[in-house]
């Protein structure tokens, strides 16, 4: 599985990638199917500024997850929380 991580407008430290890298590498575990995971960080002029949008590559399709928070690990963490649950349906309903 190939996780690839852009930042958009700035450039992130090792710290948020490796944070990153970590909570999209568990996603195998839940569907061995996956090709790719593509994760674009990028700040907005709002309050919650931080945005996450991922996209990950499955047979039959892909599924694409955006979320705004206060800070990239917030976002990240929900972003990984709502794509665990698609992959699992995702993979449920290819068994039926």
């Amino acid at each position: 599985m190939d996780i690839r991580v852009q930042s958009i407008k700035f450039n992130a430290d090792q710290k948020l990638l490796d944070f990153v890298e970590k909570k999209f590498s568990k996603f195998e575990r839940f569907n061995d199917s996956i090709s790719g995971v593509d994760v674009a960080l990028s700040l907005l002029p709002d309050h919650d500024n931080k945005n996450v949008k991922v996209q990950v590559s499955i047979p039959g399709g892909t599924i694409v997850v955006e979320r705004n928070a206060k800070t990239f690990e917030d976002a990240v963490v929900d972003c990984a929380d709502i794509i665990k649950e698609k992959l699992v349906k995702a993979k449920e309903k290819k068994m039926q």
